[in-house]
């Protein structure tokens, strides 16, 4: 215990150090960079001009995913995912809210992390990316014909979905591993009776390769450790899947003392392929459970939440072969494939080396039985039999690993604030450049694919200190973009990002661009409360509740005057936008509404809820600007006493 309180004891003093010492380096590069070489010309794109790559940035604590053009850093959309968004109603409109519920009920709020965009014979092919939420264990499908948010689905005995969302070489399956084990199914028990009661599950997510949709195949119930990331295998060993975890002591307090004891923990080796046969054949045992899943229907636009009762879970003691540990040093937090699938890197927080595993070596190892023990019944396999190698003190507080085209890894470094380059299969450092300050991930445009474009490296900074202008205690999160096609990495660029940066996926632009789809057909608009044509435009009571079916159109809504309305009803304006044009999508906003406006798609039906509280004469407008009588596209709503005999009626223009 002493000798582990001073080894954390000498890496914050380090860390202090180095923070310092690259404060010290920031200072130095001041004149240096884009105004020394045509860094600047390197990262401008002319007015018009389009960037080379989508980047798709991890909101963190926004629980949103955001997409900035690469070179130039300028974010160009924030896609709402797991939170509300008042930009465009996101979570407030009545088609949307589903989309936000849970078990739990309506959580509109997440912690987004680890985008993965899918993938066919392990390369990136732009249509779907995937997303965690990690407090409310969700994993959501966006649509990058429509980058809009197509389906979210909760995840059942799991808390803290850290270990996700990645996926499979065929897209065939999308992961979410628990970063905190948990009673299965929950109950009341002493925090204390943790060891060898609490359960890791790890939940493999089936993908129809035509649609999309996500289902749950079956939870594989592990023992009761910390899952804290993974990456699946590829090329030669697709069908594998590899986890880190930490806190093998099975602790339950003061984890930074507590869960670092053991010298080493384990990289957990699932062979998928193996368990899918199992469960094709009738294996697993279906098991009670509540969790949502909320599919957005891209026809009408109008999203539906489905509880579901029941998972299939899997012991992987009853499937012989199918999952091992890997002894790694120490406290492992990344865990990445190169793109080959023969090398296998855990990248220790607590450990001075970068350790190394073999595919090969390791199917050796399982095949002449060389283990070391076993945990829980699941083998542990010897590390020296599995070892690939080393590479010797590269930094301090490594965390993940990317890949160039070169046969280059690329490792960030928490403490030392530094990315180091090192090549594969020699584990020599060839490089290292500092940055500013305390990197958590780092990314290379499909540089955890078969085909990565090793062109750019972006690293996503936890702290930014003097880097922008300041703003209080609070500071922008930061991303900085590397040039890593010579032999020394060339810091470009940063440029600040919203929430906390998790992870980034980035894609060359012209596998999406020219698939994004500019407006929605009214032809294909299947809506329930659609309204297409200016004679469907109408207002209908029943009881309190009253239906306004609404048409917007440069530069008018119709109706534009409505009477009749009282205190006490609740108004629903279903709101149809007729512009069939790219790039008009028109705003809907009232007074005394206490949600939000909405924003409405060119061929879209949207609907906002509105429960007057007042008498009075109430405006409502665009919000977006849409032409040059903008500022005229406006109506009224006359709100009278609840005791009003006042008839329905509206002012009916024509479209």
């Amino acid at each position: 215990m002493k000798k582990t309180i001073q080894y954390l004891f000498s890496l914050v003093l380090i860390a202090g150090l180095v923070s310092c010492n690259n404060g010290d380096n920031q200072k130095k590069l001041r004149g240096q960079g884009g105004l020394a070489t045509n860094a600047a010309e390197r990262v401008y794109v002319a007015p018009g001009e389009h960037d080379e790559y989508y980047g798709f940035f991890s909101g963190g604590f926004s629980g949103q995913l955001g997409v900035y053009g690469l070179p130039s850093g300028r974010l160009l959309k924030v896609l709402p995912v797991f939170s509300q968004n008042p930009e465009n109603g996101w979570g407030y409109t009545e088609e949307t809210k589903p989309m936000l519920n849970t078990s739990f009920g309506f959580v509109p709020w997440d912690d987004s992390h680890h985008p993965d965009i899918s993938q066919t014979d392990g390369v990136l092919d732009g249509r779907w990316i995937f997303i965690n939420g990690n407090n409310t264990p969700r994993i959501a499908r966006i649509g990058l014909e429509t980058f809009k948010t197509e389906e979210i689905i909760e995840i059942p005995n799991s808390a803290g979905n850290h270990s996700s969302s990645f996926i499979t070489e065929n897209t065939e399956y999308v992961v979410a591993g628990t970063r905190f084990s948990i009673p299965v199914p929950q109950r009341d028990m002493s925090i204390k009776e943790y060891k060898g009661n609490f359960k890791g599950a790890l939940t493999f997510i089936s993908v129809d390769q035509e649609t999309g949709r996500m289902a749950i195949k079956f939870q594989l119930m592990m023992p009761g450790f910390n899952y804290d990331l993974s990456h699946p295998g590829r090329d030669k060993s697709h069908g594998w899947f590899f986890f880190t975890t930490y806190n093998t002591e099975e602790s339950h307090t003061l984890l930074e003392v507590n869960a670092s004891q053991n010298d080493k923990d384990f990289i957990a080796a699932v062979n998928w392929k193996k368990i899918e046969e199992y469960v094709n054949n009738g294996g697993g045992k279906m098991t009670p459970t509540r969790y949502a899943h909320n599919v957005m229907d891209m026809d009408s636009h109008v999203a539906t939440s489905t509880i579901i009762e029941e998972v299939l879970t899997v012991d992987p003691l009853d499937v012989p072969g199918a999952v091992f540990f890997l002894p790694t040093p120490k406290s492992p937090h990344g865990c990445d494939v190169d793109p080959t699938g023969e090398y296998i890197i855990g990248n220790g927080k607590l450990s001075a080396d970068l350790t190394v595993h073999s595919f090969t070596k390791m199917l050796d190892a399982i095949e002449n039985e060389k283990f070391d023990g076993e945990a829980y019944g699941i083998p542990i396999l010897n590390f020296e039999d599995i070892l690939a190698g080393v590479v010797k003190q590269p930094g301090l507080g490594p965390l993940h690993t990317e890949f160039d085209d070169k046969g280059n890894a690329y490792t960030t470094f928490f403490i030392s604030s530094e990315v180091v380059k090192w090549k594969v299969g020699t584990w020599e450092v060839l490089d290292r450049q500092p940055v500013f300050y305390s990197v958590g991930h780092g990314m290379i445009p499909g540089g955890n694919s078969r085909k990565p474009f090793g062109k750019y490296f972006v690293a996503m900074n936890k702290i930014t200190k003097d880097r922008y202008l300041p703003t209080g205690p609070e500071l922008t999160h930061s991303a900085q973009l590397f040039d890593i096609t010579g032999d020394k990495m060339e810091l470009l660029l940063d440029f600040p990002t919203i929430g906390e940066p998790h992870y980034a996926a980035a894609i060359p632009a012209e596998i999406i661009k020219d698939k994004s789809k500019q407006f929605y057909r009214l032809s294909d608009n299947k809506h329930p409360h659609a309204t297409l044509k200016s004679s469907d435009v109408r207002i209908e009571r029943n009881g309190k509740e009253v239906h306004v079916y609404m048409t917007i159109i440069r530069s008018h809504f119709n109706p534009d005057n409505i009477e009749g309305i009282k205190v006490g009803d609740k108004v629903y304006f279903h709101v149809t936008n007729l512009e069939q044009d790219f790039d008009v999508p028109h705003g809907f906003a009232t007074i005394g509404a206490n949600n939000a406006e909405m924003l409405i798609m060119p061929g879209a039906t949207e609907t906002l809820v509105w429960e007057p509280k007042q008498v009075g004469v109430w405006p409502f407008y665009c919000t977006d600007f849409c032409s040059a009588l903008h500022q005229e596209m406006q109506g009224y709503v006359r709100v009278s006493p609840a005791d009003s005999n006042l008839p329905l009626s509206w002012s009916v223009g024509e479209d």
